[in-house]
């Protein structure tokens, strides 16, 4: 299960990428070291950045760097007993989480972090779900860099906040969406002349029906969102967007 900002522990580096972390275990690790990384990006600004950061946080840390996924391949090749890889999401001679599923499919025993300026939710899920040890937006704060490099070191996998709030928020959304499938077509027209401000008596009106059916529909609308007045069922409606086709 992943919980905000860290989670989905897994035994660090070695032997088994996935195997699980006791709280005994990381708290004995104060200090994570990192002796050996690679870093996989086409741009050499962004890896200049990188290096930077990481050989002031780790001491003697052999900082190797490739610029696509067939560099990082001979690179892994001729190296031994790599601690990390930070694998940019856009690397040119591969497609979305391509390079990942290669590297991963011949190191499987090497941690790979997802490094992007993108951080999508459902790109994320796919990343962890195919291997990825975390995922770092590159618009965090270098200290924030840092935590996760070393959350990772200790076995947890990383996926920063901003995601685990907007899945928590998609999640919301996703629960009102299926609370308004469950209107009936008539109540779902009921409710779209709410979402516009109609009263009740307008309702009837437009509809050709009775005030009597009218208030029968909102109060099953209210019922199946599980609210307890029109304006909060029209927050609801709004806040995904709803329109009656």
């Amino acid at each position: 299960m992943i919980v905000r900002g860290r989670s989905l522990s897994w035994e660090p580096l070695r032997p088994h990428p996935h195997a699980p972390v006791t709280q005994t275990r990381v708290a004995m690790i104060d200090h994570p070291t990192l002796d050996r990384i690679l870093i996989v990006d086409d741009h050499p600004l962004v890896r200049d950045g990188l290096r930077s950061l990481i050989a002031v946080t780790f001491d003697e840390c052999d900082i190797l760097e490739a610029a696509n996924i067939e560099e990082a391949l001979n690179t892994l090749s001729r190296q031994d007993e790599f601690d990390l890889v930070l694998l940019d999401f856009n690397v040119p001679d591969t497609s979305r989480l391509e390079g990942l599923k290669r590297i991963r499919s011949e190191y499987p025993m090497v941690p790979i972090v997802m490094v992007s300026g993108e951080f999508d939710r459902n790109i994320v899920r796919e990343a962890v779900a195919v291997g990825a040890a975390g995922f770092i937006p590159k618009s965090l704060k270098r200290s924030a860099i840092v935590d996760a490099l070393h959350r990772v070191i200790l076995g947890e996998i990383y996926i920063p906040d901003m995601v685990m709030e907007s899945t928590a928020e998609s999640q919301e959304e996703d629960d009102i969406l299926r609370r308004i499938e469950s209107l009936t077509p008539q109540q779902r027209v009921v409710l779209s002349h709410l979402v516009r401000g109609r009263l009740n008596k307008q309702i009837a009106h437009d509809l050709d029906v009775s005030m009597t059916t009218v208030k029968a529909h909102v109060s099953a609308i209210l019922q199946k969102l599980g609210t307890y007045s029109r304006t909060q069922a029209v927050i609801l409606a709004n806040r995904v967007h709803f329109e009656n086709p």
